[in-house]
């Protein structure tokens, strides 16, 4: 099942952060889900010109909003692949992992981080075990069957049944306002193209979900790179925007 965008309630802040969180999950699943916004220049791209004490600071801001019930915090240095981490008991504090896009976890207190600019954050959850994953899909990662990684770290993990999992497809470029060549279409789709076109990643993302299985499909209606009020884009900015960071997880009670 494909739920329509206006039945999502992506909103609020956390805790003096600016965030919009997936309230739904929240009420739902009692997950965590959510991703930063550039309200007041709320930066987390590590690879920036401003200084570090104001990107460390930002980065702390962040983990204090998460409050106690997130002692974990996971994130990975992507390379737009299709590894997905598996995290049983990482130690307190924030792991940092090289050439990683996922991130997979059926722990209580470990929160799932991806850095996002234009990037789709897919969200992952089996409900029935609490098994989550989220990941970090880009054109080369959705090429690369990233998707079908995390559905099989949540089976992995879980044992999750794929008609019991739900996926969000969250925050990121629309195909309105992402126009690739024609290399691309040909390795996202796997259909012939001759010239430039159109891509809606989270189109493409949300087929190969109910293709695969996933009972409960939802995209976000917000685009980061038209409705740049709100969120860091990489192509609306030439890469000269920051990011936001997605995360996932289930709060320690």
């Amino acid at each position: 099942m494909t739920v329509p965008a206006a039945c999502l309630r992506e909103t609020g802040a956390r805790r003096g952060i600016p965030a919009l969180e997936l309230t739904e999950w929240a009420d739902r699943y009692g997950l965590t889900a959510g991703v930063t916004t550039r309200d007041g220049g709320f930066n987390l791209g590590l690879l920036t010109p401003e200084p570090a004490a104001d990107v460390i600071g930002r980065w702390r801001a962040f983990a204090s909003a998460m409050g106690p019930g997130f002692p974990a915090i996971v994130v990975g240095l992507q390379v737009h692949g299709r590894t997905v981490s598996h995290h049983t008991r990482p130690a307190p504090g924030w792991t940092v992992q090289d050439g990683v896009d996922g991130h997979a976890t059926v722990e209580a207190g470990v929160l799932c981080c991806v850095s996002v600019a234009d990037c789709i954050p897919v969200y992952l959850a089996h409900p029935p075990t609490g098994a989550v994953a989220l990941l970090h899909a880009g054109w080369r990662g959705v090429a690369a069957d990233v998707l079908e990684s995390g559905l099989t770290a949540l089976e992995q993990l879980g044992g999750a049944r794929r008609d019991h999992i739900v996926i969000h497809c969250g925050v990121g470029i629309c195909g309105t306002c992402y126009e690739v060549g024609h290399e691309v279409i040909e390795a996202v789709t796997g259909a012939a193209a001759t010239k430039p076109g159109a891509l809606d990643l989270r189109a493409v993302l949300a087929a190969r979900a109910r293709e695969a299985g996933v009972g409960h499909v939802s995209v976000s209606p917000w685009c980061s790179a038209h409705d740049g009020d709100r969120f860091f884009s990489h192509r609306r900015s030439s890469g000269k925007d920051g990011r936001m960071l997605a995360y996932l997880g289930r709060a320690l009670a």
